[in-house]
């Protein structure tokens, strides 16, 4: 019996957006993804090999998938990157990539090349030290420098900043001015939580907190935005101003009834929700030369309505759940 070709949950919800972790290394140790006490580093024969990647991309696209976005970690610093870019470059599908922009400049002849002009530059921060305060490296003026580069270069650039109380909640309306004169799409994105990154409900930003922030400050300037199709923020504008913001409000307003993504880890498990602990090893029977597209639609049949079964905040809330999940860095956001 053929296997549809498109990939569709028991509730209805077409997956045609696939993220791909490159690998679970950074350059970066950003305390929300990366447990202070680090992790154990998948090891080179549990890595999805570069032609692995791309052979199980493809399958992904085969069945529908019409959006990649590469992650890690931190993506670039995967060896022979640019060769995988390439080739994900030619399949039918809208390539986008996640990066903290440290080694940027050193990829952006070929972004431009190849067509890839869709970024998401993670950036919690715009103060220097507490930056590095968050990140644990001081890599600032360079991350800010590319920023500009790739604005000049006119590439669409969205800044993801996870918000935490007491770190840098008190940058959201510098966050927002920061839309006045550059082209860029700002998305506060609620601290969620994941194995050692000692998250607590009260450390949490919500949209409602952040509306408030704002519509004291620009009053009827504030307006409201149309939403992509799946998109997970909720997008607003400051009138007169060249970008925008939006809020990923995973906690306190989970969005799973428009959910479209499938998470494909570094070491080739396939995740249907971002805090689901179950997972579809999809590289050993690659490897082993089976067919992984029936695995593919058992795991998505598989999934929950709503945060992988944790329907109720008091549910999400719950530590024994909660952490019953990887870091974020070895998931790929």
């Amino acid at each position: 019996m053929d296997q549809p070709r498109k990939i569709e949950d028991q509730f209805g919800r077409n997956h045609n957006y696939l993220r791909i972790s490159l690998t679970d290394r950074c350059n970066l140790r950003c305390f929300y993804c990366m447990p202070e006490e680090g992790i154990e580093w998948t090891s080179r024969e549990d890595l999805m090999s570069l032609e692995e990647i791309y052979e199980i991309a493809k399958t992904f696209v085969d069945l529908g998938v019409t959006k990649i976005r590469l992650t890690g970690g931190e993506p670039l610093v995967r060896k022979n990157v640019e060769f995988l870019l390439r080739q994900l470059a030619d399949l039918p599908v809208e390539l986008a990539i996640t990066t903290n922009g440290i080694l940027v400049d050193k990829f952006i002849d070929l972004f431009e090349e190849i067509g890839l002009n869709h970024i998401n530059l993670s950036l919690d921060s715009l103060d220097k030290d507490k930056n590095l305060f968050i990140t644990k490296r001081d890599y600032f003026d360079k991350i800010m420098g590319n920023l500009d580069l790739m604005l000049n270069r006119g590439l669409k650039v969205k800044i993801n900043a996870v918000l935490v109380r007491g770190v840098n909640d008190n940058e959201i309306l510098d966050f927002i001015d920061f839309t006045k004169d550059k082209k860029v799409d700002m998305r506060f994105i609620e601290f969620m939580p994941f194995s050692g990154n000692r998250w607590e409900p009260e450390k949490g930003i919500s949209l409602a907190e952040i509306l408030n922030l704002a519509e004291s400050k620009y009053g009827e300037k504030l307006t409201r935005i149309e939403d992509a199709a799946n998109d997970t923020a909720k997008n607003y504008r400051i009138s007169g101003y060249k970008g925008t913001f939006g809020v990923i409000s995973s906690v306190t307003n989970p969005f799973c009834d428009t959910c479209n993504r499938i998470r494909l880890t570094s070491n080739g498990r396939l995740k249907n929700c971002l805090f689901s602990n179950d997972e579809t090893d999809l590289l050993t029977p690659l490897r082993q030369g089976n067919d992984i597209v029936p695995l593919i639609h058992q795991a998505i049949q598989s999934k929950k309505k709503v945060r992988a079964g944790m329907d109720t905040l008091e549910q999400f809330s719950n530590p024994e759940l909660n952490e019953d999940n990887r870091s974020m860095i070895s998931i790929g956001g």
